[in-house]
């Protein structure tokens, strides 16, 4: 069985992709399980997906703990504790990075037991909003790698899951997947399944029994409504929306009615406000303003000009 873990952030098409590869896989013939796994779900916000694959019948569950295939679409989550990149890997594990540097330098840093392969998909691209096409590279790359399918399959997977999209964006998907697949020959094949989990030895776990509180001092109780207001939950927030008020046409109806945590307010002269206690920088309003009033620009930049404002 082959055990493939994605690892990118919210908003370059992880989840996507592990479902194309995941389709294609089932259309040569593998039984195939592929899910994503995140917490917050937001713009930035690391997030994994799994995908495992077999001519057998598969009977595990949950995440992949010991994949066979790691691929990174964004080396800044290697540092980060809780993206936990290397978890599970051995020496038969190949790990592919989008970075800069090459992959002896990154095997060094990380003392990496397997192989490490990478390829720099920023150079591809000429404006950042592009950069939503880095998911469609890391399945064009991993398809090259375990070798289970051609050109053609890989073309078919991604018309089946992109269908409701509009063609110039399917196109652009294709393109980009096949140069990444053309640019892991090379190595094509590298993936190899691992042996079988033995379970005779197996030891079950040592449990610690936690005793049951009374339900009136250990239960939550919620004495009153709209208490959630007085979670700041704009804390969460990694890029921060601006609205561009010279370029607003107060059609409010649009980004406040889209917004999924009711965070932008309408004030008496019909201009829209965002509660930037609450607003999780989902950047929802910015994709759907007609206009193109609201700016988006990184946390830390607001914060800058929050305190040049302070200061005058």
């Amino acid at each position: 069985m082959y055990r493939i873990r994605f690892h990118g952030r919210g908003g370059q098409g992880i989840k996507v992709t592990s479902r194309i590869l995941g389709t294609a896989l089932f259309m040569k013939g593998y039984e195939v399980q592929d899910a994503p796994r995140y917490g917050a779900e937001r713009r930035g916000a690391p997030i994994f997906a799994y995908v495992r694959a077999s001519k057998d019948a598969i009977f595990e569950r949950g995440i992949v703990r010991n994949p066979d295939l790691i691929i990174v679409a964004d080396e800044s989550l290697i540092p980060l504790p809780a993206a936990a990149v290397r978890k599970g890997a051995d020496e038969h594990t190949v790990l592919l990075l989008n970075t800069r540097l090459d992959p002896q330098t990154w095997k060094e840093r990380l003392n990496f037991p397997g192989t490490v392969l990478s390829f720099d998909a920023h150079t591809w691209f000429e404006k950042r909003q592009e950069e939503r096409y880095i998911g469609a590279a890391c399945v064009g790359a991993a398809s090259r790698l375990l070798g289970l399918f051609n050109e053609t399959t890989l073309k078919e997977a991604i018309n089946e899951e992109l269908q409701e999209m509009k063609s110039e964006i399917i196109e652009k998907n294709i393109a980009i997947a096949l140069k990444a697949y053309n640019l892991m020959q090379p190595n094509e094949r590298c993936v190899h399944s691992a042996e079988k989990t033995d379970a005779s030895n197996y030891v079950k776990p040592h449990w610690i029994e936690l005793p049951f509180d009374n339900a009136r001092t250990s239960a939550p109780v919620i004495h009153a409504t709209l208490t959630s207001e007085k979670v700041p939950t704009g804390l969460w927030r990694t890029l921060h929306p601006v609205i561009h008020y010279e370029h607003c046409h107060r059609c409010w109806w649009n980004c406040s009615t889209f917004c999924p945590d009711s965070a932008i307010n309408v004030d008496t002269e019909g201009y829209p406000v965002i509660d930037y206690d609450h607003c999780k920088g989902c950047l929802i309003c910015s994709t759907i303003c007609p206009s193109h009033a609201i700016e988006v620009i990184p946390e830390s930049e607001a914060q800058k000009r929050e305190e040049k404002e302070t200061e005058r």
